[in-house]
């Protein structure tokens, strides 16, 4: 933790005052040496992150429209350089030339009272969202990509393997569109961060002996042991687990999709046979660009409130002890941590 500089909003920025940010396990990564970027060159110490974040814009750099002060906003963590084919297509999150906010290519992040960023990556806040869902659009969104890529019409069955921030946020965001959303979880734990979220109101299926005929009408939440014998017509794969793209594509319906959003440590299995020999399309997710609108307007309208995955608010002072893995006094059981930068 140190004193800075204030940032000042260059031509076509703005400066943010920081309500709330999200730790990510990216800033976790990034804290312990252990992010990939760190040893390709495209990340250097030192480093500021966070890039799950709202706030209120306070000044203006040329160009800026003026409508922009004092406005709730978050923003988009990938920015790319604008000029490029790839950029003019929309896909700036691919941008060869992509600059992260709190990640990448020296862009500081949000882990700080005040945030310089440029306004083409702004999203207005509803009044209805109040910081702690701002803080979560950039997940949301994240989230919101892997639920579309699957290609599922309301009443299709969704697995989601993993519990974790994205996991939860998928199942939520699934639920609202008329999805039977299922999770696959390690342990009997996830229960504690399935239930708030009205996830797991048919119980943990940890060491049942269910089959179809037994399923509930609504999610659930399972062990691999418990599993039931169902056909998914779609996965999502949204663990940090090397072996689980290859259960993905082993469970789901042949001629569906799998959808890839988590990242393993090391390379992760997939035998490409069955992946052919199924005619199962397999989809790979990066970055929560093009899902921000659209989690932003379901926290918004009320249809998901993903405010219970957030277990505790620290103030910045906290902030290093969390990212050394010390998870604050009387943190409740989901998996966010958020950090108060005004405390």
């Amino acid at each position: 933790m140190r004193d800075i500089e204030p940032p000042v909003a260059t031509p076509g920025e703005v400066v943010v005052d920081v309500e709330r940010v999200g730790v990510c396990g990216t800033d976790v990564e990034l804290f312990t040496g252990e992010m990939s970027y760190l040893h390709t060159g495209r990340s250097w110490y030192p480093l500021r992150p966070g890039h799950e974040w709202c706030g209120v814009v306070t000044a203006l750099g040329d160009g800026v429209a003026a409508e922009w002060l004092g406005r709730r906003v978050t923003g988009d963590t990938m920015l790319g350089c604008g000029r490029c084919a790839r950029c003019r297509a929309g896909r700036h999150h691919v941008c060869a030339e992509l600059a992260e906010i709190g990640i990448s290519r020296g862009r500081p992040g949000a882990l700080a009272e005040q945030l310089a960023v440029p306004v083409t990556a702004l999203h207005p806040l509803p009044d209805t969202v109040d910081p702690t869902l701002g803080a979560l659009a950039e997940p949301g969104g994240n989230a919101l990509r892997a639920v579309e890529a699957a290609g599922l019409q309301p009443g299709e069955r969704l697995l989601i393997l993993g519990t974790g921030t994205i996991g939860l946020l998928a199942a939520l965001f699934a639920r609202a569109q008329g999805i039977e959303a299922h999770l696959l979880c390690r342990d009997q734990e996830a229960l504690r961060l399935a239930q708030p979220l009205g996830l797991a109101t048919a119980a943990v299926r940890a060491g049942s002996s269910a089959r179809a005929d037994a399923h509930p009408a609504s999610a659930g939440v399972w062990t691999r042991a418990s599993l039931p014998e169902l056909p998914w017509h779609a996965v999502v794969d949204a663990s940090n687990a090397p072996g689980l793209p290859g259960l993905a594509l082993e469970l789901v319906e042949p001629a569906r999709r799998v959808v890839l959003i988590g990242l393993a440590g090391t390379p992760s299995t997939l035998d490409t046979r069955d992946l052919v020999l199924k005619d199962v399309t397999a989809v790979g997710i990066l970055g929560g660009s093009a899902g921000l609108a659209g989690a932003i307007a379901a926290y918004a309208d009320g249809s998901v409130d993903a405010r219970p995955l957030v277990a505790v608010t620290a103030g910045l002072a906290e902030t290093v002890g969390i990212l050394a893995g010390r998870r604050p006094a009387g943190a409740g059981p989901g998996p966010k941590i958020h950090i108060d930068p005004r405390r």
